[in-house]
């Protein structure tokens, strides 16, 4: 084939995605501007935005709002099957999954988390929020709700935490199970943004779950905001 006979914008695009492939352009790392881009091919911006807009198409490259062009990260798989199981699903890829709680906070159990968690209006409830990794890279940001009923200690054991199912298996020896999941996507919230490092423009998947113990007995209800470029949720 002649690739000289190829439109501009192709030419530039086989440019480029041979560098990602040969390491020059790594994953998450910046690319030069458009305008650099645009001087270094000598074609104007529209014939550029082209050829991005086809690496983007493929998955090699994403723009972040107001940051600028950068490698995309192939997505991680996460299996959402009967089992919770986030450390062993990214050990699995080659990752070492991770947690930082950023708060821990008791409450009384309103009317919606009431009917989450199966409990009376008013019950004592613990709110988790956490940071999962993947590596050092923030992969998702969880809101997770529990019974203080069933766990009247755990803000102690969550000092800690490595790995939720971890803890209720050697602690409450309570088997971690999912119910049910609920999935959806929309545009990150600002606050969200911030913590998970990504533009105000870029989706994220949405993961609402309640899980149960080996008993049938609901132990936790979750709302989990994955970075929609970086994760690939597969059903089993």
């Amino acid at each position: 084939m002649n690739y000289e006979a190829l439109p501009l914008y192709i030419q530039i695009a086989q440019n480029l995605r041979a560098s990602i492939q040969q390491g020059v352009y790594r994953a998450e790392e910046k690319l030069p501007s458009e305008h650099q881009l645009s001087d270094r091919f000598g074609v104007n911006r529209h014939t550029l935005r082209r050829a991005i807009a086809l690496l983007k198409d493929e998955g090699l490259l994403r723009t972040d709002k107001g940051r600028g062009i950068f490698v995309a990260t192939p997505p991680l798989e996460y299996p959402i099957g009967k089992r919770v199981r986030y450390n062993q699903a990214l050990e699995a890829q080659g990752k070492q999954g991770s947690y930082q709680l950023l708060k821990t906070v008791p409450i009384a159990a309103e009317s919606e988390i009431a009917q989450k968690l199966e409990i009376a209006i008013g019950d004592p409830v613990v709110v988790l929020e956490m940071l999962g990794f993947a590596d050092e890279h923030p992969l998702l940001l969880t809101t997770r709700y529990f019974p203080l009923t069933l766990f009247p200690d755990l803000v102690q054991h969550l000092k800690s935490i490595k790995s939720i199912s971890q803890l209720m298996q050697e602690v409450y020896d309570c088997e971690h199970i999912r119910r049910c999941t609920d999935v959806s996507a929309r545009l990150v919230r600002p606050q969200d943004a911030r913590i998970l490092q990504v533009a105000l423009n870029q989706a994220i998947l949405l993961v609402e779950s309640i899980n149960e113990n080996q008993h049938g007995q609901v132990i936790e209800y979750g709302v989990t905001r994955f970075r929609g470029n970086d994760m690939k949720l597969v059903l089993r």
